[in-house]
């Protein structure tokens, strides 16, 4: 087999077949780049030289870095900053390096004591409206807690006076930011009112046989105020109120009702409330053809007693003082309705819009063991003048034929009357 020449051709370098032997020099010690790109502030190195001067207290950089070499300052990374920085050994910053000065009482200026009277200036401050927080401001609210019940326990069968009290500062701070915070006391007083009515209902219907058992919530009306047709801001009412009639709160029947309000606002009552048109057409032409039946039931001697102001035994005076309420005067027509007579001998009864009797509570009547029986007793009085606007307006078929057969005899009497 031919051997290669040797011999190097013109321009070439010959080819070394060792490696250069490194100097015989000392290896110098390895430091991490991150030293120089790691900002002076950071807590594993020390100041400045110029702040050394200044703070001559502050750890040496060998005593903070160690010998020098990596592994040194990889034992460092790898703790944890904030076990540091919590433990208060290093600053953290060049503000906290520095000495923080001392008040006369010897406390720092951080740790001083804000006095009361501040404290309080400065929360008023935080709930004003519109009040704006600076950022990472750490608002801390109590948790509202309901009234205490005092020495008088909560019952089933009676109005508690927090209730009362709770309606009276409704009224005083009728605002919906207000009841945010005073949101117990209106559970506590909305329970008590609910639990009193499931009680009443048993005496309702106990005094109208036509009322049947519903539900509390079909009869309770809302605290809450219609705000769409009004111009008035205040979002709640200041009363608890609810309603009893065959269909509840609502419905064309006649209904009985009754109010909780403070200050002698508490009001028991009955009838037809703003009755549709039909309803009203069949009142005025039940008064027109048969007025003797709803003067007799104004005449009778409870409802005179209880709604009429007493009045003595006379269908003329008791009409009079019907038609006077104030549900009923205020919604009356001026002139006479359309079909009758300026002149019609019932004209005040064909002018009212609204049939209904009531009268107002004291406090006293209300609240405590008493205020059950009593409303009890105005609903009872209530009870005939219930049954006629329901037997006109939504007659039954019994109540209907009654009422033919009266109609006949009325009928068979006038034509005696005549024929003698």
């Amino acid at each position: 087999m031919p051997r290669k020449s040797t011999k190097s051709t013109p321009g070439s370098a010959p080819r070394s077949s060792f490696k250069r032997a490194a100097p015989d020099k000392a290896t110098p010690t390895r430091q991490s780049k991150r030293t120089k790109a790691t900002p002076a502030k950071s807590p594993y190195f020390d100041p400045d030289s110029d702040q050394e001067n200044e703070n001559p207290n502050s750890p040496s950089s060998e005593e903070e870095v160690g010998s020098g070499n990596g592994s040194d300052y990889e034992e460092d990374e790898s703790k944890d900053p904030s076990s540091e920085s919590d433990h208060g050994e290093e600053p953290s910053s060049e503000d906290d390096a520095k000495p923080k000065k001392k008040t006369p009482g010897g406390r720092s200026a951080k740790q001083a004591p804000i006095p009361m009277h501040k404290k309080q200036a400065e929360e008023k401050e935080l709930w004003k409206p519109g009040a704006k927080l600076p950022p990472g401001t750490q608002l801390i609210i109590k948790k509202p807690k309901a009234r205490e019940a005092g020495d008088i326990p909560y019952s089933d069968n009676t109005i508690h006076p927090n209730t009362m009290l709770f309606l009276k500062d409704l009224a005083a701070n009728n605002d919906r930011q207000w009841l945010k915070m005073h949101d117990p006391d209106y559970r506590a007083s909305h329970q008590d009112f609910t639990t009193f009515l499931g009680r009443l209902s048993q005496k309702v219907i106990e005094a109208d046989e036509t009322i049947p058992e519903l539900p509390v919530k079909d009869i309770i009306f809302r605290i809450y105020r219609d705000m769409r047709f009004t111009n008035n801001p205040v979002p709640y009412k200041t009363h608890y109120s609810a309603a009893w009639s065959r269909t509840g709160r609502k419905g064309p029947y006649a209904a009985y009702y009754v109010q909780i309000q403070p200050d002698g606002g508490s009001f028991v009552g009955g009838g037809l409330w703003q009755p549709e048109a039909s309803a009203l057409s069949k009142l005025r032409r039940d008064i027109d053809r048969k007025p003797h039946k709803i003067k007799r039931v104004l005449a009778d001697a409870r409802i005179r007693k209880a709604f009429l102001g007493g009045v003595p035994n006379d269908e003329k005076k008791a009409v009079r003082a019907f038609t006077n309420q104030s549900g009923n005067r205020e919604t009356a027509l001026k002139k006479h309705p359309k079909g009758y007579d300026n002149d019609h001998k019932d004209i005040e009864l064909l002018r009212l819009r609204n049939f209904t009797i009531g009268t107002k509570l004291s406090d006293e009547e209300v609240v405590g063991a008493k205020g059950l029986d009593r409303i009890a007793e105005l609903i009872g009085c209530m009870v005939p003048f219930i049954t006629y606007l329901n037997s006109v307006v939504m007659p039954d078929e019994e109540s209907s034929d009654s009422s033919a057969e009266e109609d006949e005899e009325d009928e068979d009497g006038e034509e005696d009357s005549e024929s003698n």
